[in-house]
């Protein structure tokens, strides 16, 4: 059996600040909108991915939205879990190993902080691996702050390119009415900003903001009764590169240079069938080089790339088109938000922020400090 598979409804919950529902109940909004854009029923879905904040996600899930699947996957490496569910939910449905998969994600991230429960979503601790790196005192931020004042050594990449790219982000949010920041911003703005991690001001970093998201699949026989246009799997791939900071091998090269190329030849593709892209970017440096990875532009060239304004609407590759992490949203693990993003592109509904018949999509997220990567390629025309 080898079945075509379609995204058959994707949904977002509440976004922002979000004071009045948990991480379950921003789930269970996100995933009883996308069933119902499906036409689909609860107790017609058999798979489901989740990586929850309970203690045996997915079983949690499952048990919170009153469904029992035949099929489950909890993959979690950071901001890539959700491409690489994807990828292993399509594998299955192609397999006849599920007909209807859920993937479903929530978290109150900003309702966390704002109750003083600073760690309440992340906190990875100094056990295992880790152990070995915690002693110096290195943070999220400032592995990916390293990672792009190398990339400004070895490549002559400037301050002002990253910045371009959070003014990019936020010009394409300004079409999007559930964006969290919306005015616009110029790269002084970004420049002047308060210093986080040398090279990042605040404005290099995301936002951080409640919400939850969902996407149903389903196998191509089910599509002739799908309430919404398919959306069409083309192709994936997933890697992991190193855990530890200390054993990269090279700040200036992401594991979606293993996934960029490995999913656009299974899609039967090249990057210049994209026509928007949806780039996981929790800190600046993280689009730029991942575009870099993905075959957009050539190694070290991501500065260049985006100074011209490429990721903008209506630039050579409109890339976050919601506004991304760095003004839409943020909630923590915001792969699948990226997934939800391109299914709209890609049927025509994003109203002013529609990039003009878009065929092909790229999806790409990032997970750890460029520990891990999922490619996912979207299609509105069956393969």
């Amino acid at each position: 059996m080898n079945r075509k598979v379609a995204i058959a409804g994707v949904a977002l919950s509440d976004l922002g600040r979000v004071d009045d529902k948990n991480a379950y109940e921003l789930m269970g909004q996100a995933s009883r909108r996308a069933l119902a854009e499906a036409g689909l029923r609860p107790d017609q879905v058999d798979g489901l991915g989740s990586t929850s904040q309970g203690t045996l996600p997915p079983a949690d899930v499952a048990e919170y939205l009153g469904i029992r699947p035949r099929w489950i996957d909890s993959t979690s490496v950071g901001g890539a879990s959700w491409e690489v569910m994807l990828s292993h939910a399509a594998d299955a449905i192609a397999a006849g190993h599920a007909d209807v998969v859920l993937l479903t994600y929530g978290s109150t991230a900003r309702a966390d902080l704002r109750k003083g429960l600073r760690t309440a979503n992340i906190n990875w601790g100094s056990r295992g691996p880790l152990q070995w790196e915690a002693p110096y005192g290195h943070t999220l931020i400032s592995k990916y702050a390293m990672a792009a004042r190398r990339h400004m050594y070895e490549y002559g990449t400037t301050i002002e390119q990253l910045a371009e790219v959070a003014v990019s982000a936020r010009f394409n949010a300004q079409d999007n009415p559930e964006a969290f920041y919306r005015d616009p911003i110029t790269i002084d703005d970004v420049l002047a900003g308060p210093m986080i991690a040398d090279p990042f001001t605040k404005l290099h970093c995301c936002i951080r903001s409640d919400g939850g998201a969902a996407v149903v699949l389903v196998a191509e026989d089910r599509v002739a009764d799908l309430r919404s246009t398919p959306v069409w799997f083309l192709g994936a791939a997933e890697a992991t590169s190193h855990m530890l900071t200390s054993q990269w091998d090279d700040m200036t090269v992401g594991p979606a240079s293993v996934t960029g190329p490995l999913a656009f030849q299974r899609a039967g593709l090249t990057p210049a069938d994209v026509d928007v892209a949806e780039i996981y970017d929790a800190f600046t440096y993280m689009l730029l080089l991942t575009m870099e990875d993905l075959g957009f532009c050539e190694k070290g060239e991501g500065g260049t790339f985006v100074e011209k304004g490429s990721l903008r609407l209506g630039g050579s590759l409109p890339t976050n088109t919601d506004g991304g992490g760095l003004s839409a949203c943020h909630p923590g693990q915001r792969g699948l938000f990226l997934i939800v993003e391109a299914a709209r592109q890609l049927r025509g509904e994003c109203g002013p922020r529609q990039v003009p018949d878009a065929k092909v999509a790229c999806v790409s997220g990032t997970g750890g400090w460029f520990c891990s990567s999922g490619t996912v390629l979207l299609g509105s025309d069956k393969p």
